[in-house]
């Protein structure tokens, strides 16, 4: 009787079967989900800006990838200016869109919720295919080496690879502002309109009468703020 019962308890009983099958399944099915993401995380600047960039479906890809690295790749992190990204944005340049563009400054969260909410009346320099593509990476390159590197990069440094970018990206996108501009300002800072920001030092000094008609500031202040 108990080498009986015992053969019993080991021989695996149907729904034990049918739940190994449903866990294997899911893992499969979690696999096959996550594979894609996790090929195009913040690590992999070249996939993510590949897979961003094709989401325009009017440029090739490969190409302004290669103009991109062109501009820092085998070159000192700490000499990269804004210029080594001429040909970066000469091969997809900023559009007018007269009316709709909003520039920020200390308000980077909040005006994106804004934007994607109102993609039809205002966009920002994150919404066109370069700020999208290169938005929250990091880069780098090295005196010696065709990698791109995305630890170790310096950003204390005046001319490295990723502010020289915005900094050319803001100055070309301001060049093309047209009609009525909209900017975003911190109302909870005590220097809403920042003399050191980007938006000062390259934006504003480079919008043009009378292609541009007005410059319309939104002042956002933070729940509770002091």
């Amino acid at each position: 009787m108990e080498q009986e019962q015992e053969e019993q308890e080991e021989t695996p009983r149907p729904w034990n079967r049918i739940l190994s099958a449903i866990i294997v399944l899911i893992i499969v099915i979690i696999g096959a989900v996550l594979g894609p993401i996790l090929q195009t995380n913040k690590s992999d600047p070249k996939s993510t800006f590949l897979s961003r960039c094709k989401k325009f479906n009017q440029y090739d890809c490969q190409r302004l990838w290669d103009a991109f690295e062109q501009a820092y790749v085998n070159k000192d992190p700490c000499n990269v200016p804004v210029e080594a990204y001429n040909a970066l944005i000469a091969a997809a340049p900023f559009k007018p869109q007269c009316n709709k563009m909003m520039f920020w400054s200390k308000t980077k969260d909040v005006v994106h919720g804004f934007t994607a909410k109102r993609k039809d009346c205002f966009a920002t320099l994150e919404d066109t295919l370069l700020g999208y593509a290169l938005n929250g990476l990091t880069w780098c390159g090295k005196e010696g080496s065709n990698d791109t590197f995305t630890t170790g990069c310096p950003r204390k440094c005046e001319n490295n690879p990723v502010d020289s970018f915005w900094k050319r990206a803001s100055a070309a996108y301001a060049d093309v502002a047209c009609g009525d501009v909209t900017a975003m300002l911190s109302g909870s800072t005590t220097t809403p309109f920042d003399p050191t920001s980007t938006f000062a030092r390259v934006e504003v000094t480079r919008f043009k009468a009378p292609k541009v008609r007005s410059l319309n500031v939104v002042m956002v202040i933070q729940k509770n703020a002091k």
